[in-house]
């Protein structure tokens, strides 16, 4: 054991910037572990704390075999995705190559030059935009509508170096696709919204603060449609319709107001 510790204390882990680090045998089984913790949502206790060790064990075997002083940080993670895939982690190995890619995407955004160009640049013209479709009611030329457009502008690079394959954030770029409303993409909210009244208040429903229950009469029915419109704002970023309303408040028409 003494005699493994020492062939992977003498190993120089050279960095993405090409920055030398000492080997840290823990930050591959956190990297490990949080492959895997990442299905736990998704497929409960399919996998153990064996199957974590498994891998980590098998990877750090793969390093100590490479007979290597020094290592790129890549080629551990190369290893990672091999022995998750080699022993049917496929689910794992899937999980943990598109976080992997994501973070690339990420690190491009800041540090490629074209990419830093094309994002300098759009900001940049944020500065100059005084085009009439800016002036109501999120005008450039005031504070909050210039926090907005900049937050926008970020927000869509985010969302092609997290959120999109790169042959689809490339297509985006080219023009050969539209993506509409991109720059809300990492809220995790759709866009418009229907509301059914009628499933919406059968039982009751919770505004993240307290819990309403069915209204008993039409004038109480009329406040809580507000007050569901309104709670529904905060999650929504589009457009909020309630169809066929005057049906929904028909089956009021015989309550006292």
């Amino acid at each position: 054991m003494s005699e493994l510790k020492n062939k992977l204390i003498n190993i120089i882990v050279i960095k993405r910037d090409g920055k030398k680090v000492g080997f840290n045998e823990s930050k591959i089984a956190v990297a490990i572990k949080k492959g895997f913790d990442s299905l736990k949502n998704e497929n409960n206790d399919k996998y153990q704390e064996k199957d974590i060790n498994k891998v980590y064990n098998l990877v750090i075997q793969k390093i100590i075999d490479t007979e290597k002083d020094k290592i790129k940080i890549e080629e551990i993670q190369d290893m990672i995705e091999e022995v998750l895939r080699n022993n049917k982690y496929i689910d794992v190995y899937e999980s943990f190559s598109t976080y992997r890619e994501r973070r690339n995407q990420s690190r491009k955004l800041f540090f490629d030059e074209k990419k830093q160009h094309t994002f300098l640049k759009a900001i940049e013209n944020l500065s100059t935009d005084t085009s009439a479709e800016n002036e109501v009611p999120e005008s450039i030329t005031t504070s909050m509508g210039a926090m907005l457009k900049y937050g926008q502008a970020v927000s869509k690079e985010v969302s092609k170096s997290y959120f999109l394959k790169r042959k689809v954030a490339d297509a985006y770029e080219c023009g050969e696709i539209y993506i509409h409303d991109l720059d809300y993409l990492p809220m995790g909210t759709t866009n418009c919204c229907h509301i059914d009244l009628n499933k919406l208040f059968n039982d009751g429903f919770s505004t993240g603060r307290g819990f309403l229950r069915e209204p008993n009469n039409i004038m109480t029915y009329a406040i809580l449609t507000s007050i569901a419109i309104l709670t529904n704002q905060n999650d929504q970023y589009g457009e909020q319709s309630i169809p066929v309303l005057d049906y929904y408040f028909a089956r009021w028409n015989s309550k006292d107001i």
